[in-house]
């Protein structure tokens, strides 16, 4: 059974019909008995990482997910799901995150890149990756996959990044370590890569 973590931000149910429609079984997790219950994680979420990390210390989830994670239960993050990942947001303020991977994550600052570019970067963009990467398995080099964000990340250890994108310059979208995927796109609204995306981590 896969977990998809509930802490009332963002459309849940179409991850989770997303999940069922490839052939998944996934429930909503909202307290720490029922986190304990699930085989697999997913962690999605479209909001202010503030708000994000507030809310799961609300629900008692930190230390239950951060224990799952060491102990190897594979974890599928997006977007707000895989910032959190990181040590800081700079997101209004300072902002302490999960601290699985070392790391900031930082507004993107185009205007002497590029001013034509807004942000928050919206739509669809390619991905691109120089090492196998099992959960792209059936993903072609390129394909392009749907982003909504203003914050990227920076990881200390370069060599957890999966993906980059291009937008006024590289930034990660992607990241993997063991059992730790997670993306700055949305696999649940970037059609048929996407949903093969889901259906790896099913399948794991």
């Amino acid at each position: 059974m896969i977990g998809v973590i509930d802490y009332e931000i963002g459309n849940l149910r179409s991850v989770q019909r997303a999940i069922e429609h490839v052939g998944g079984q996934a429930t909503l997790v909202r307290t720490p008995d029922e986190l304990a219950r699930v085989d697999k994680i997913v962690l999605p979420g479209v909001a202010a990482f503030k708000d994000a990390m507030d809310q799961l210390n609300r629900q008692d989830l930190v230390a239950p997910l951060l224990a799952a994670i060491e102990a190897g239960t594979p974890y599928l993050g997006f977007c707000l799901g895989l910032q959190l990942l990181f040590d800081v947001s700079y997101e209004d303020g300072r902002h302490a995150g999960l601290g699985v991977f070392a790391g900031e994550v930082v507004r993107f600052d185009l205007a002497e890149i590029d001013p034509s570019l807004s942000v928050p970067h919206m739509g669809w963009n390619r991905i691109a990756w120089d090492r196998p990467v099992p959960m792209l398995e059936g993903i072609a080099q390129g394909a392009y996959v749907y982003f909504a964000h203003s914050y990227c990340v920076v990881p200390a250890d370069e060599s957890i990044v999966a993906t980059t994108t291009e937008y006024g310059r590289p930034f990660t979208s992607s990241v993997w370590r063991e059992n730790v995927f997670a993306t700055q796109f949305h696999p649940e609204k970037s059609q048929a890569v996407g949903l093969t995306l889901l259906e790896t981590f099913v399948r794991l």
